[in-house]
């Protein structure tokens, strides 16, 4: 398992991740600081978590939109490989901030 140091709203976070998936996981990590800059900038700062959180029910927003507007889904357990890859890099962010939580 690889460690990446990825940045939102200007904090360092090691996130691990299947090796080599570090890049894949860097660009996930800027997309996701761009909604967390923008909610940031939307309602003020509220606090690491809360903006975590905030900005990925925006992202979960526009996938159900997406994905409304894709039709049909494959079925279960035939998801493409890509789709795998994030899954376990969202996983693995997911987890740290899970232990970020904790220690707060």
């Amino acid at each position: 398992m690889a460690t990446v140091t990825v940045e939102i709203n200007g904090r360092p976070y090691a996130v691990g991740c299947a090796d080599g998936q570090e890049e894949r996981v860097r660009i996930l990590a800027k997309q996701f600081d761009v909604h967390v800059r923008q909610v940031a900038g939307d309602v003020g700062h509220v606090g690491d978590i809360r903006l975590f959180l905030m900005a990925a029910l925006v992202l979960a927003d526009e996938l159900h939109e997406v994905r409304m507007n894709a039709g049909p889904t494959p079925a279960a357990g035939s998801a493409p490989a890509s789709d795998a890859g994030v899954a376990e890099a969202l996983n693995a962010v997911a987890a740290r901030i899970e232990k970020i939580a904790q220690s707060l």
